[in-house]
């Protein structure tokens, strides 16, 4: 059974830090492209791919969207099975249920976490 579990959504106030992780079980994490998605509960906009990063050597190479581009840093550890994704300088807009996903282009496998909730408000 594949799991994907998040943690570390919290609430924060604008300029603040928050680190999330996501940890996947019954796959093998190496070769997947590991992926935050996030959306704001309510809602009709789809959910938005904030950053990624693959399985190449390395670490992998990442990819932001722009508006978070040089305030979030996406990375994997595979020993660990685990993805982050480090937050700085939040802002308001940042505040949404934010979604790990794990994507195998080739057989296109595709796998969600259940999300976390961040919150950035003074």
């Amino acid at each position: 059974q594949v799991q994907l579990v998040e943690s570390g959504g919290d609430f924060a106030q604008p300029g603040g830090s928050l680190k999330l992780s996501c940890t996947a079980s019954g796959i093998y994490m190496d070769v997947y492209t590991m992926n935050w998605y996030r959306q704001v509960p309510g809602s009709q906009r789809e959910r938005e791919l904030v950053a990624s990063i693959d399985a190449s050597d390395g670490g992998g190479r990442a990819n932001y969207v722009d508006s978070v581009k040089g305030r979030f840093t996406i990375s994997r550890d595979n020993d660990k099975r685990t993805v982050y994704l480090q937050m700085n300088s939040l802002k308001p807009e940042d505040t949404a249920v934010y979604y790990c996903n794990a994507h195998w282009p080739t057989p296109n496998y595709t796998y969600w976490g259940q999300g976390t909730q961040v919150t950035v408000s003074s």
